[in-house]
């Protein structure tokens, strides 16, 4: 069996360490300067957000919370089945607390339309949603969020916590992955 590298597989670098690192401090700041004299509980949305989430909760200079969720909308597909389901929701009570939720990449707009639905129901003070991508899909109507680190083309990315069925989340950059690997 030949084992290929991701270097072979990534069309080009989207994002670099550096880029992702200076965009992550931006976005810590404009979180901070949001949410002043309160304390946020950060919310997680596993797998792919976990790197920019750790490194966005050690850029914030205040005190918070965190915890992590675990939704699935993708399986091991290239596109979103359409249907969001909670697999595992926060331990925290969300009642009166100003929420954070973090994902990594905004695409057809549905995990976090869910999410905030979800969670408005439990009587948060407030929620604001950060996603370090958003996929400029052409859709109109997408769910927005509050804070975003880029917005991109409709193409596929890996690394940074992005995955394709469980490979490339650990590079360090972002990049567009071949078509071939995925269709």
């Amino acid at each position: 069996m030949l084992i290929r590298t991701a270097e072979q597989d990534i069309k080009y670098v989207l994002f670099t360490e550096e880029q992702i690192a200076s965009r992550v401090s931006e976005l810590a700041k404009e979180l901070c300067a949001r949410l002043e004299g309160k304390r946020p509980l950060m919310i997680c949305v596993l797998r792919g957000a976990s790197f920019f989430f750790a490194d966005l909760c050690r850029k914030m200079t205040m005190d918070l919370d965190m915890d992590f969720i675990a939704v699935s909308s993708y399986g091991s597909g290239a596109t979103s089945s359409g249907a969001v389901r909670l697999l595992k929701d926060t331990r925290y009570d969300v009642e009166g607390r100003d929420l954070v939720l973090v994902e990594d990449i905004i695409d057809s707009g549905l995990t976090i339309q869910y999410l905030k639905r979800l969670y408005a129901a439990r009587n948060p003070a407030s929620i604001t949603t950060v996603s370090f991508l958003d996929k400029d899909t052409g859709k109109p109507g997408k769910p927005g969020v509050d804070l975003c680190g880029y917005t991109i083309a409709n193409e596929f990315v890996v690394g940074y916590g992005l995955d394709y069925a469980d490979h490339y989340r650990n590079l360090p950059y972002i990049g567009v992955i071949k078509p071939e690997c995925y269709q």
